[in-house]
């Protein structure tokens, strides 16, 4: 077992995993308005894209049209146990 605040073997101290997310997250803090709005424009996209091709590969033989409704659908759900409708 390693001792608290000593680096496992192989790990480096000089970046840790964490203190690049807290980084990320300050830049993030810093950005005027607008780019978090694109940021987040984008990063919804992304996750649409990703779920498109999760959709796409558990119904290979739906055409584009029922590929389409199924993510409007898991869109709806979200929502709904979001508390959002």
């Amino acid at each position: 077992m390693v001792a608290p605040n000593k680096p496992e073997p192989g790990v480096s101290r000089l970046i840790k995993p964490d203190d690049m997310y807290w980084e990320e997250v300050e830049r993030a803090r810093q950005l005027p308005i607008s780019e978090k709005v694109f940021a987040g424009i984008d990063l919804f996209e992304l996750a649409c894209e990703f779920t498109l091709s999760g959709i796409r590969a558990e119904n290979p033989d739906a055409g584009e049209d029922q590929i389409l409704d199924l993510l409007r659908q898991r869109l709806a759900l979200a929502r709904r146990l979001e508390g959002g409708e």
